[in-house]
């Protein structure tokens, strides 16, 4: 039985002290403390010098169950996993992007871990195929909330929180262009970055929140719009969209979603009648407009969304499921 754990992974959100404390910490590191586990955690954006030494000595020293990963680059090096594998330590990697990332990152790095974790459903075949049998499937979700959001004052129509980038501002410019307004939040915007309790209170305060999506995106007004979007488009190793934590961010902090949609987003939400999905600009402008007219409709979704993922998706729930599976393959 798994009890005491050593964890790997990002102190920070994308490593930089100044944004505060990383989800992945929030989402995993804090949630195996929270369900019981004995845990001890090498920061890999902390102990950036000696950090393939001091992993290899705290595994001799605690002697722990299973080591858990979440990597984001090449943070650990193969041959720190394969001296961690030959002294038989039990290895556990989440893949939080194997949708765009299986084929440059994944698959080298699969086979050096007893459990492979993908948030992919597409994925798990190819994993089978380079020969790793132990794959779960999980997903991202959210941290847990009870923010109100039954008889909320509304503060924005419209409102999108998330980085900026060119697909981002032009998708907003054309909303604004077409007479919807959206209040933006996060880096590059002028709002600015914001922090996690204020996300929520945006999410809860605003009738409909978008999920635009941050992947390559192939609208052709997009690309014309500018030569440096089909270029930017043609670089990006990101082309292909993903659930994200944001899908059940929203609706878990008391918010109405539409979000772009992506290929098993009805695995987690009844479409249509839990959060909302738009395929392009065209659509989601007429949803936006419909849904702004049609409040009780609109507040019906919103409260079943609500509802849902707080029932079924906080990374609580993620946590405790994985490792019943896990338990599984670590008693054999």
């Amino acid at each position: 039985m798994i009890k005491k754990i050593l964890y790997v992974g990002s102190k920070y959100e994308y490593s930089k002290k100044e944004k505060g404390s990383s989800l992945n910490k929030k989402a995993f590191y804090d949630n195996f403390i929270e369900l019981g586990y004995d845990i001890t955690p090498v920061w890999y954006d902390e102990d950036v010098d000696d950090l393939q030494i001091r992993l290899l000595q705290l595994a001799d020293e605690l002697k722990p169950d299973m080591i858990f990963f979440i990597l984001q680059k090449q943070q650990i090096k193969k041959e720190t996993l394969k001296t961690l594998q030959e002294k038989n330590n039990f290895l556990v990697n989440f893949f939080g992007d194997d949708q765009w990332r299986f084929d440059l990152y994944s698959k080298y790095y699969a086979n050096y871990f007893n459990v492979c974790i993908t948030t992919d459903k597409f994925s798990v075949d190819k994993y089978k195929a380079i020969g790793q049998k132990n794959i779960i499937r999980s997903q991202w979700a959210s941290l847990k909330s009870k923010i109100k959001h039954i008889g909320v004052i509304y503060k924005y129509d419209v409102s999108f929180v998330g980085g900026a980038n060119s697909y981002r501002k032009w998708f907003v410019y054309e909303l604004e262009k077409r007479g919807i307004k959206v209040a933006c939040f996060g880096d590059r915007w002028k709002n600015g970055r914001v922090s996690y309790s204020e996300m929520e209170e945006i999410f809860s305060t605003s009738k409909i929140n978008l999920n635009i999506s941050n992947s390559a995106q192939f609208d052709i007004r997009y690309l014309l719009s500018s030569p440096i979007n089909i270029l930017s488009t043609l670089k990006s190793r990101k082309n292909i969209s993903q659930t994200k934590a944001r899908n059940f961010e929203i609706p878990n902090q008391g918010g109405f979603e539409l979000t772009e949609y992506v290929p098993s987003l009805e695995d987690y939400f009844e479409l249509g009648k839990e959060i909302i999905c738009y395929k392009d600009i065209d659509e989601v402008v007429m949803l936006i407009k419909y849904y702004l007219r049609h409040d009780n409709e609109r507040e019906v979704i919103k409260k079943a969304g609500v509802e849902r993922a707080r029932r079924d998706h906080s990374f609580k729930n993620r946590v405790a499921d994985f490792m019943i599976e896990i338990e599984g393959v670590y008693g054999k």
